[in-house]
């Protein structure tokens, strides 16, 4: 890891810690959120067979405009949609070392606001 800036390598380190608790399941598959300085991503994965059950990106999509919190909120009702046509309530979240605030809070209330529980 050298070269990486110290507010890199924390949140990594943070990440690290956070995955050695949370863990997917068919049942109850981990939100997986990632935000770059552009664009969201979400992903609802079974880490029992290491799959990935639904996936949501910003990247292309005419749905997802205006500022980064907007598109992250979308990003989260989208997926919350996605689970619900796969049958998936329940999920555990994953906010990949990152503070639970901004960008990372929208996905996580409009996913909530769309039925998804965690």
């Amino acid at each position: 890891m050298s070269g990486l800036t110290l507010k890199l390598k924390n949140r990594l380190q943070r990440k690290k810690r956070i995955r050695s608790v949370v863990s997917g399941t068919p049942e109850r598959p981990r939100l997986s959120v990632f935000v770059s300085g552009r664009h969201v991503s979400a992903q609802l994965i079974d880490d029992t067979t290491h799959k990935t059950l639904a996936a949501v990106s910003t990247i292309g999509q005419k749905a997802a405009v205006g500022p980064l919190t907007e598109k992250a909120a979308w990003a989260g009702s989208e997926i919350a949609s996605k689970a619900k046509n796969i049958k998936v309530n329940t999920v555990v979240f994953d906010r990949g070392g990152r503070k639970y605030h901004g960008r990372i809070k929208a996905l996580a209330e409009a996913a909530r606001e769309k039925g998804l529980k965690f």
